[in-house]
């Protein structure tokens, strides 16, 4: 049972490493092919605040992380500086449990009283339950790059989705 989704802490990086590690070798969630080291991962966290748009929200179970969700930069232009990029790995074991939900509810909560107006999403295909999560948190499907990258000896396909921070329309 998740107890809490909190902001990320520097303590929560050998786990988060796992976590993200998993999903390099075992999927397409990242087109990384190649792991990261715990350096790579201090060097990330950097990245994120407990206020502003760049966030770090953390599923933490009996104490121990299992799962986040990231709103990063989506661009390094200026005109994209209301944009973020959102992103969420599940431990294995907590894929299913509606996980994905929680995160992102309390990322898109955070969100709203940011710069933060827009957020773009992509989902490596196929990969339906990603798919079904992003409508039920009022993504609309802006479109699918085909056949677009190659893991694992395999071309993917992403569907990309889009919302406004304010899914009732207010800017």
């Amino acid at each position: 049972m998740v107890t809490d989704v909190r902001a990320g802490r520097e303590d929560d990086l050998p786990v988060l490493t796992e976590i993200y590690n998993h999903h390099v070798r075992a999927g397409y969630a990242t087109f990384d092919e190649a792991e990261v080291d715990l350096a790579d991962r201090r060097a990330w966290w950097t990245t994120y605040a407990t206020t502003g748009p760049h966030r770090l929200m953390v599923a933490v179970d009996d104490g121990r992380p299992v799962g986040y969700a990231t709103s990063s930069p989506y661009r390094a232009h200026p005109a994209f500086r209301h944009t973020v990029e959102t992103s969420i790995y599940l431990a294995p074991a907590a894929i299913g449990r509606g996980l994905g939900g929680r995160l992102y509810d309390t990322l898109l909560a955070e969100l709203a009283d940011t710069e933060a107006h827009h957020v773009v999403a992509a989902v490596a295909l196929p990969n339906d339950a990603s798919v079904a999560l992003h409508l039920s948190r009022h993504f609309t499907v802006v479109g699918t790059f085909t056949d677009y990258a190659i893991k694992h000896g395999r071309r993917i396909s992403s569907t990309w989705f889009e919302r406004p921070v304010h899914s009732d329309g207010r800017r």
